[in-house]
């Protein structure tokens, strides 16, 4: 395990980051060295995903809530997890035997949930009375 993991099951693994980690960005000043390690911020908004807590309620041993909201909404508008997302895709394709991007998808209609019964419900009220 790496000196900066929390130890939550949602951390990343060394194998892991070392895929993800060259698709982060870059610091914009290379005199500052940045004060919270990127795989940090990383493993919160993994942790955040996976159990489905409030920022707020982020566990004290990882940054602060607002330094990893921060980087996820950055990350968001500059496309950096579509950019993670389309790389981690193509090389489980390729894995896979595979093209690496896919050459059609599939959209399936009964994957929509509908209510059973469906329709006007004014036949029960009638029933009722």
């Amino acid at each position: 395990m790496s000196p900066n993991a929390c130890g939550y099951p949602t951390d990343l693994t060394d194998a892991q980051w070392k895929i993800i980690a060259p698709l982060l960005p870059k610091p914009k000043c290379k005199r500052r060295p940045r004060e919270i390690p990127l795989r940090r911020i990383l493993d919160a908004i993994l942790y955040l995903v996976r159990t489905g807590c409030a920022w707020r309620l982020l566990p004290h041993d990882f940054p602060k809530w607002q330094t990893v909201y921060t980087y996820f909404r950055r990350w968001r508008k500059t496309g950096v997890w579509t950019k993670i997302h389309d790389s981690l895709r193509e090389k489980t394709r390729q894995q896979a035997g595979r093209t690496r991007k896919p050459t059609a998808g599939v959209l399936d209609s009964q994957s929509v949930k509908t209510t059973e019964k469906g329709g006007f419900a004014g036949g029960t009220m009638r029933a009722r009375r």
